[in-house]
């Protein structure tokens, strides 16, 4: 049994990690943090948790949370976690972060794209947890930097196509649609009812924050630089992320070849499900599980490939991603947690 916290819990994402680690046989939760539910109790925050989970939420305590924990799972924004992150990891936590602090590599792109970072030195250690290509490394490390939502879509829809030189990766367009709690609990006017309801925009056009994550990824699938134009949109749906890929082929392939690829490619991923032919995901399908669904289409007029892949956002993109990295990180079945089957209707 590993003793957990939770830090940030009264977020979208400290929500989902909490409903994912309470039913988690070889988990208990000893320690939940928010700044702005102090002493309250968790299931008066989020009622949900009434007669499954009893903590109080508290101060952000490093010494505390140290001596109750052994995994450190941190919602926290941006910055705030660099903040705690390398106290934690001083007192012998192991901690598994969902916030973009660890995530580049490169120091300098970092900062080009968030702010000065407090903790450089920590980049070259923390390990990038997306469990399908990074398995290994996740298995050895301390230090996790959770992916980013549309990240997580883009590289697992593209990954056995530049992993095997198919697409020629100059050419690829990334258009992704998010659930609106991808904006995170915090009111925001761009993410109230009568702002999001019967609308569907385009945002962050040429500037939203996950491009150097995506590129990152690509380029070392790729074996070198990839750059890409990467447009989100925001779905007026609670939760879910459709990513549509496109690029042109290398060669021309048929789309049995291709189903084949992917289906060797992601052979032994317990959460990553192949579409079968003539099939394309869909949110719907994939709502409060930790799957990624994928499918794909040749357009043979314009010998381009489009790719599709469907996420939950808040699992997949998120809490369940990190307890699937939880679970490599100690040891345990990869699954265990996380066998959900999708909500639906």
């Amino acid at each position: 049994m590993v003793k957990v916290a939770v830090v940030g819990a009264s977020g979208y994402a400290g929500l989902e990690l909490l409903r994912l680690l309470v039913r988690h046989p070889r988990v208990e939760i000893t320690s939940i943090t928010s700044r702005q539910y102090v002493d309250e109790d968790i299931a008066t925050v989020f009622p949900a948790l009434a007669d499954i989970l009893t903590l109080q939420c508290t101060e952000v305590d490093v010494d505390k949370i140290a001596a109750l924990a052994d995994v450190v799972f941190t919602a926290l924004p941006h910055k705030t976690s660099m903040d705690v992150i390398p106290d934690l990891l001083q007192r012998g936590c192991k901690v598994i972060d969902l916030s973009a602090d660890y995530r580049l590599h490169d120091v300098a792109v970092y900062q080009q794209w968030y702010q000065p970072h407090s903790s450089p030195e920590l980049l070259a250690e923390a390990v990038y947890g997306l469990p399908e290509l990074f398995r290994q490394q996740i298995a050895g490390s301390r230090l996790i930097a959770n992916p980013g939502c549309y990240p997580t879509s883009a590289a697992l829809a593209l990954a056995p196509l530049l992993k095997h030189e198919i697409i020629d990766h100059r050419t690829l367009i990334i258009d992704s649609k998010s659930g609106a709690s991808g904006a995170g609990r915090s009111a925001k006017t761009g993410s109230m009812f009568c702002e999001v309801n019967e609308g569907f925009k385009a945002y962050g056009i040429a500037s939203h924050r996950h491009t150097p994550e995506i590129e990152q990824t690509l380029s070392v699938l790729a074996g070198e630089p990839v750059v890409v134009n990467f447009t989100p949109h925001l779905l007026p749906v609670n939760r879910g992320i459709l990513s549509t890929c496109y690029a042109s082929l290398t060669n021309s392939i048929d789309i049995a070849s291709v189903k084949a690829l992917f289906t060797n490619f992601y052979a032994d991923q317990p959460f990553v499900r192949i579409m079968p032919g003539g099939q394309l995901p869909n949110v719907a399908y994939i709502r409060g599980s930790n799957y990624a669904d994928i499918g794909f289409v040749i357009d043979d007029r314009t010998q381009r490939i489009i790719v599709v892949s469907a996420i939950d956002n808040l699992v997949k993109g998120a809490a369940g991603q990190a307890v699937q990295n939880m679970n490599i990180m100690l040891g345990y079945p990869e699954i265990i947690g996380l066998d959900i089957v999708p909500v639906f209707p």
